[in-house]
């Protein structure tokens, strides 16, 4: 598990499935952040994980200060699922 700041927003919410340096992964949870005094684009801070990893997101069986954070563009993020769908 780990957070994932998108800057842009592609379309997804939470529940989405996205591909991220070759691995696929669930945004479990999902804050918009930049929508009144923030920067020219709207930046997503998601934690996201594996669908293995929902059961300790949904307990709250971790430090959210520990994740690990990386921060991308919209552009580097492919898009499964907007809303927990996979896409056909």
């Amino acid at each position: 598990m780990q957070h994932l700041i998108i800057r842009g927003d592609p379309g997804i919410r939470r529940d989405a499935v996205i591909e991220y340096e070759g691995e696929e992964l669930v945004c479990f949870g999902i804050n918009v952040q930049g929508g009144w005094h923030g920067p020219d684009e709207p930046q997503l801070w998601c934690t996201v994980g594996t669908e293995d990893e929902r059961e300790a997101y949904d307990k709250r069986e971790y430090v959210p200060h520990w994740l690990d954070v990386d921060s991308v563009d919209a552009a580097d993020v492919d898009v499964l699922s907007e809303k927990g769908e996979l896409a056909v």
